[in-house]
C-alpha cells in the first residue's frame, strides 16, 4: 500500500506537469515538461554523452563518500582516543561544521586545479565533518559499564575499541553513511557547477547557460534518480549489517 501511494503521488505530478504544459497553465519554455525532458535524456542517450556524464557523477560521489567517510571514522576514533585531544580541537570541529563549504570552492581551485580533485575535494569538505560529529557522538554514547568491564579484564584500549566501540556504533555509523551519500552528491553537483566540464552538475549550468529548460530538467531528473540508487545501496548494506550482527 505505502510503495503504491509512492508509486501514485510521483506518477501524479509528472502527469499533472505534462499537462499543465500543455494547456499553458505554465510556460514550457521556463518549466520545460515531461515528454520534453525525456526526449533530451534519449538524445543524450543516443548520442553516448548520457552514460559519460551519469560515469562522471557517480564516480565522484562515491569517490568522495568513501574517502570523506573514511577520514571522518578515523578523526572520531582520535578525538575517542585523546580526551584531551577532543577538549582542544571539538570547538575546530564545530567551526568548520558551521562554515558554508561552498565558500571553499574558489580555495579548492587554486590547490588543485580545475579538475575532479577540486570536484572529489568539496564532496569531502561537506561530508566529513558531519561524519566525525556523528561517530564521535556515537563512540561517546556507549555504555561506559561494557567499558569498565573490559578493562577490569585487563583489555588495552585499541581493545575496547576493536569489541565495544565499534560494534556498539554500528547503527551511528550506517546513519552517517546515509547522510554523507547525499552530503557527497550535493558536494560534487556544486563542484560540476564551479570547474566541471562532465556530469550531471555541468549540463544543469550549461542548460541554463542556454536557456535550455529541457536539459536542465532531465538532469536534475536523473540527478533524483542517482540519489535514490545511492540510498538504496546504502540501505542494503544497513540491511546486511543487521543480518552479520545477528
Amino acid at each position: 500500500m505505502v510503495v503504491l501511494l509512492r508509486v501514485s503521488i510521483f506518477a501524479g505530478v509528472f502527469v499533472l506537469w505534462e499537462v499543465a504544459a500543455r494547456l499553458g497553465w505554465m510556460d514550457a519554455f521556463v518549466t520545460s515538461q515531461p515528454s520534453r525532458a525525456f526526449a533530451t535524456a534519449m538524445n543524450l542517450a543516443r548520442r553516448g554523452e548520457l552514460a559519460m556524464h551519469l560515469g562522471y557523477t557517480v564516480g565522484e560521489t562515491a569517490a568522495g563518500f568513501v574517502l570523506g567517510t573514511l577520514m571522518g571514522v578515523v578523526a572520531a576514533v582520535f578525538l575517542w582516543w585523546s580526551p584531551f585531544l577532543s577538549r582542544v580541537l571539538e570547538p575546530y570541529v564545530v567551526v568548520l561544521n558551521s562554515i558554508p563549504k561552498v565558500a571553499l570552492g574558489p580555495i579548492f581551485i587554486v590547490w588543485l586545479g580545475t579538475n575532479v580533485n577540486a570536484i572529489v575535494a568539496m564532496a569531502i569538505a561537506i561530508s566529513v565533518i558531519v561524519t566525525v560529529m556523528m561517530v564521535y557522538a556515537g563512540f561517546r554514547e556507549v555504555d561506559p559499564n561494557k567499558i569498565k568491564l573490559l578493562r577490569t579484564f585487563g583489555a588495552t584500549k585499541l581493545q575496547v575499541l576493536q569489541k565495544v566501540v565499534i560494534p556498539s556504533s554500528i547503527p551511528v555509523i550506517i546513519a552517517a553513511l546515509k547522510v554523507n551519500v547525499g552530503l557527497s552528491l550535493v558536494g560534487t553537483i556544486v563542484g560540476e557547477f564551479l570547474v566541471s566540464r562532465a556530469g550531471l552538475g555541468f549540463l544543469i549550468v550549461y542548460g541554463g547557460q542556454v536557456f535550455n529548460m529541457s536539459l536542465v530538467m532531465s538532469s536534475v531528473i536523473l540527478l533524483s534518480g542517482v540519489s535514490v540508487i545511492l540510498y538504496y545501496l546504502v540501505s542494503r548494506l544497513e540491511d546486511y549489517v543487521v543480518k552479520w550482527r545477528q
